[in-house]
C-alpha cells in the first residue's frame, strides 16, 4: 500500500460477519451522520455527525482485510460525508477483490448529481437508495426496510437507467 491517507471517519460501530447488510457474510461499518431522521429508524443514534469514534481510513481497512468480508458502509449515511468513505473504497477496490454496498437515504440519480458523492458511487458494487418510510415498511423485503427503497446495481445504471436488483 504505496498510498498516503488522512482522512478518518466517525464509525459507531463495525459488525464482522453480517448477513443483513447485503449478499453473503459482510463487514458492516456503521457511520455517524444522517441528516434524514426517518420516523421509525432502527438507528437513530447515528443521527449525530459527532457520535462515535474518529478513525484513520488506514486503521478500517486493516480491520476489512484481516475480516476476509466484503464490505457494507450503512450508517447513519455514508454519503454525508463522503471523502473518507472515497478513500476507503479506493484502498478496497485497487487491493482486494471485495465488493461494497453502500445504504444511503439519497436518491440515486441524485448521487450522480454530486460530483464528490458521485466519485463514492463509482467505487460501489451496489447501492441501497431511499430513505426508509415507516408506512412503507415491509419485513419480507431483502435488505432493506421500506418498499421506495431500491437495491441498486451500480455498474449496470451509471447509463442513467436504473437497474435493480430483489424487486420482490
Amino acid at each position: 500500500m504505496t498510498e498516503s491517507f488522512t482522512s478518518s471517519i466517525r464509525i459507531l460501530d463495525i459488525k464482522y460477519g453480517t448477513s443483513v447488510d447485503g449478499v453473503g457474510l459482510r463487514t458492516s461499518l456503521y457511520c455517524a451522520g444522517c441528516n434524514n431522521r426517518c420516523a421509525g429508524c432502527h438507528n437513530p443514534q447515528s443521527w449525530d455527525e459527532n457520535g462515535g469514534e474518529a478513525i484513520p481510513v488506514e486503521e478500517l481497512y486493516r480491520l476489512i482485510v484481516e475480516a476476509d468480508m466484503n464490505v457494507t458502509f450503512t450508517g447513519g449515511d455514508p454519503m454525508l460525508h463522503p471523502e473518507g468513505f472515497i478513500e476507503l473504497a479506493t484502498l478496497i477496490k485497487n487491493n482486494t477483490g471485495k465488493t461494497i454496498w453502500c445504504y444511503t437515504g439519497y436518491r440515486f440519480e441524485d448521487l450522480l448529481q454530486h460530483p464528490v458523492r458521485k466519485k463514492l458511487v463509482e467505487l460501489c458494487d451496489v447501492i441501497v437508495d431511499g430513505r426508509y418510510i415507516e408506512t412503507e415498511r415491509d419485513l419480507s423485503l431483502r435488505f432493506r426496510g421500506s418498499r421506495n427503497q431500491r437495491i441498486i446495481d451500480v455498474l449496470n445504471s451509471l447509463n442513467g437507467s436504473v437497474n435493480e436488483l430483489f424487486t420482490d
